[in-house]
């Protein structure tokens, strides 16, 4: 498989071990979560602020739902993590393989290359469909904020009620 390459340096598997350990953390804090009943924000229970673009535009950025649909995915609610962002299911699912290839990879002694062209491509493919996605869900998605979304963005002067 081109995709496979057996050349790897003591590097090369740091940089595996730190991928599938972000796979990990990624994955145990998505078990600890629950999803927002909104299709976003779930990421707030981390402490983080509410979504710029939710909040200056009330519309979805291109990562609105992400973590509601990766963690609606652990928690076994596909329906909700297509919904929550049609891509998130795909992109966990991406990460999970690559997560473990890396992994079995440093045991094993290969790596995925990333150099290889139908690595490349694949990437730009995925890229290309997230971001053409984002743009479609942008603007067909007014009224995107939640109640608590609206009444901050009007606290703080960035909408008008």
């Amino acid at each position: 498989m081109a995709w496979i390459s057996p050349n790897v340096k003591p590097t090369d598997r740091v940089s595996q071990l730190t991928w599938f350990s972000a796979w990990f953390a990624v994955t145990a804090i998505g078990l600890y979560l629950h999803p927002d009943a909104h299709g976003h924000g779930t990421h707030q229970q981390l402490g983080l602020p509410p979504c710029p673009s939710v909040l200056l535009f009330n519309r979805p950025c291109p990562g609105c739902g992400m973590t509601t649909s990766w963690t609606c995915l652990l928690h076994g609610d596909i329906a909700g993590a297509f919904s929550a962002n049609f891509i998130g299911p795909l992109l966990y699912t991406l990460f999970t393989i690559s997560a473990i290839i890396s992994a079995i990879g440093v045991f094993k002694g290969f790596r995925i290359a990333t150099e290889d062209r139908l690595v490349n491509r694949c990437t730009i493919a995925l890229a290309i469909v997230f971001f053409s996605y984002s743009i479609l869900r942008f603007g067909l998605s007014p009224n995107f904020a939640s109640g608590q979304e609206t009444q901050m963005a009007q606290f703080m002067g960035l909408r008008r009620g």
